[in-house]
C-alpha cells in the first residue's frame, strides 16, 4: 500500500497546486510573484532573507515551509512550519501543510500532531480526515484509523484503495464487522481481489465464522494461486477444521512458492506429528524455528517430540520457550509440568499444574486466528 500515493490522490488539489520561486526581493510580495512564476528555488532564498529580517513573520515562516515542501525538501520544511506554528498557530493551512510534510517523510507518528489540530479547525474537512486517517494506519493505531476514514471512504465509494486501508484497519483493530462489511464492497467492485478474499477470510475467521473464511481464501487462490501466504492461510483454516489431509496440501503448495515460509513449515511439522511421524515432523519443525524463532507451535511440538525421545533437557528448553511466547495458553504448563514431574522435580510440577488450573478458564481461547506470516505465534 503506498500510503503517500494514496494521500496525493485524496489531496489533488494540495499536491497539484504550484510552487514558488527565489529572488534576492526582500518582500512577501515579491517572494510571492516568484513562486507564481514557477521560480521554487528562487522563491525559497527570498523567504530565507525575509525570515532572517523578520524572524516573528509566522506567515513567512509558514511559505517557507511551503516552498521547500514544493522542491521536496520536506526535512527542512518542517522546522520552518514548527517556527510558524509557535508564533502563530491560528494561521490558516498550516497544521496540514506542516502533517503533509511530515507524512511524505512516512514520520506518521509526527504528522497525526499537526493534522489533528488541522481536523480540530476544520471538523467537515474530508482531505484532512483521509490524511489523518492513512496517518493513524502507518503508526499502527488503527481503531484511530478507522474513526478518521470512515466519512471520507463514505464518501467516495469508488475509491478502492482508501476502502482497503480502512478494511485493513478494521481487521487490525479486530472490528471484524466493519472489516468484512469493507471487504464485501470491495469484492462487489473487484470480485477477483485475492487480497479482499483473504481479509474478508480473515475477517470471518476473527468473528469465528471458519467454516465461511475457508470458501473465501479458495476464492483467493483460485484467483491468485501464486498470491503470497494464500495457500498458507487456507491450510491454517483446514487444519483448525482437522482437516489435515486438506491443510498438508495447502501447506505444499505454499512451501512450493516460498521455501522458506517458517510457518507453513512448522504447521506441516506438526500435521506429521499428529499423523504419528515424530521422525518425519522434527527435522521441519527445527528448520522452522531456525527461518524464524518465534513460532510457538513449533517449540511446543518439538518439545513433546524430544519429551517421547527422553531428551529431557532439550525438551525442556522447547517447552519454556513456548510458555514464554504465549504464557496465557494453559497446553505448555501442562507438558512442562508432565515433563518437570518425569524428571522428578515434583515442586516445578505442581507450580505448572497450579497455573494450567488457573487458566482452565480460558482453554477454549487456545486456538487462534490467523496467524500472520511474520511473527505471529499461535
Amino acid at each position: 500500500m503506498n500510503l503517500r500515493k494514496l494521500a496525493c490522490l485524496s489531496l489533488l488539489s494540495f499536491c497539484a497546486s504550484a510552487g514558488p520561486a527565489n529572488g534576492q526581493a526582500p518582500t512577501p510580495g515579491q517572494a510571492q510573484a516568484l513562486e507564481q512564476q514557477g521560480n521554487l528555488a528562487e522563491a525559497e532564498q527570498a523567504w530565507r532573507k525575509i525570515t532572517e529580517t523578520n524572524p516573528k513573520d509566522a506567515a513567512a515562516f509558514a511559505s517557507l515551509g511551503l516552498v521547500l515542501s514544493r522542491q521536496g525538501k520536506y526535512e527542512q520544511a518542517v522546522p520552518a512550519y514548527k517556527r510558524a506554528n509557535f508564533l502563530n498557530p491560528q494561521l490558516p493551512g498550516l497544521h496540514l501543510n506542516w502533517g503533509l510534510a511530515e507524512f511524505k517523510q512516512q514520520h506518521f507518528d509526527a504528522a497525526l500532531i499537526p493534522l489533528r489540530a488541522a481536523l480540530k479547525a476544520d471538523p467537515q474537512n474530508l482531505q484532512v480526515r483521509t490524511l489523518l486517517g492513512l496517518s493513524a494506519y502507518g503508526a499502527k493505531q488503527f481503531a484511530d484509523a478507522v474513526t478518521y476514514l470512515e466519512l471520507p471512504a463514505k464518501a467516495d465509494p469508488s475509491n478502492i484503495e482508501l476502502h482497503r486501508v480502512l478494511a485493513q484497519s478494521c481487521l487490525s483493530a479486530k472490528q471484524y464487522d466493519c472489516a468484512l462489511a469493507e471487504f464485501r464492497q470491495i469484492l462487489e467492485r473487484d470480485p477477483d481481489s485475492a487480497a479482499a478474499h483473504m481479509l474478508s477470510g480473515e475477517a470471518l475467521d476473527g468473528l469465528g465464522r471458519t467454516v465461511e473464511a475457508i470458501p473465501e481464501f479458495e476464492a483467493a487462490a483460485k484467483a491468485a494461486p501464486r498470491e503470497p501466504n494464500v495457500h498458507f492461510g487456507l491450510g491454517y483454516l483446514y487444519w483448525k477444521q482437522h482437516k489435515y489431509e486438506e491443510a498438508e496440501a495447502a501447506f505444499k503448495a505454499e512451501l512450493g512458492i516460498d521455501p522458506r515460509h517458517a510457518q507453513a513449515m512448522a504447521y506441516l511439522g506438526d500435521i506429521q506429528l499428529k499423523q504419528n511421524a515424530p521422525d518425519r515432523a522434527l527435522p521441519l519443525l527445527n528448520k522452522a524455528t531456525q527461518l524464524q524463532g518465534d513460532i510457538r507451535i513449533a517449540y511446543l511440538d518439538i518439545g513433546d517430540i524430544l519429551a517421547q525421545q527422553k531428551k529431557n533437557r532439550e525438551a525442556l528448553a522447547a517447552l519454556l520457550r513456548a510458555e514464554q511466547l504465549d504464557p496465557t495458553q494453559p497446553d505448555a504448563h501442562y507438558r512442562l509440568a508432565k515433563l518437570y514431574r518425569a524428571m522428578g522435580n515434583s515442586a516445578a510440577a505442581e507450580r505448572e499444574f497450579a497455573k494450567v488450573n488457573q487458566l482452565q478458564e480460558k482453554a477454549e481461547d487456545v486456538a487462534p486466528k490467523i496467524p500472520n506470516p511474520s511473527p505471529s505465534p499461535p
